[in-house]
C-alpha cells in the first residue's frame, strides 16, 4: 500500500501530537496527591492513567512511524 503525501503528513502530525502531549500529562498524574494512598502505594487513579498514557504513546509512535515510512516511500 502506498500512502499519499498529505495522508502521511497527517499521520506524522498525529503521531507527534501524541508523543509530545501525553508525557506532560504523565508528569501531572505522578505529581497528583490522588496517585498514591496514605502508605505510598499506587492507586487505581494512577494505574488507569498509566495504562491510558502508555497506550496513547505507543499508538502515537506507531502512527508516527507509519507516517514517516509513507513519506519515504
Amino acid at each position: 500500500m502506498v500512502l499519499s503525501t498529505p495522508l502521511s503528513l497527517v499521520l506524522v502530525i498525529a503521531g507527534l501530537w501524541s508523543v509530545i502531549v501525553w508525557p506532560s500529562y504523565l508528569r501531572d498524574v505522578l505529581k497528583s496527591p490522588e496517585s498514591r494512598d496514605a502508605n505510598g502505594a499506587a492507586t487505581r487513579y494512577m494505574t488507569m492513567n498509566l495504562m491510558k498514557i502508555s497506550t496513547a504513546i505507543i499508538l502515537g509512535l506507531a502512527t508516527l512511524v507509519i507516517g514517516v515510512r509513507g513519506l519515504l516511500s
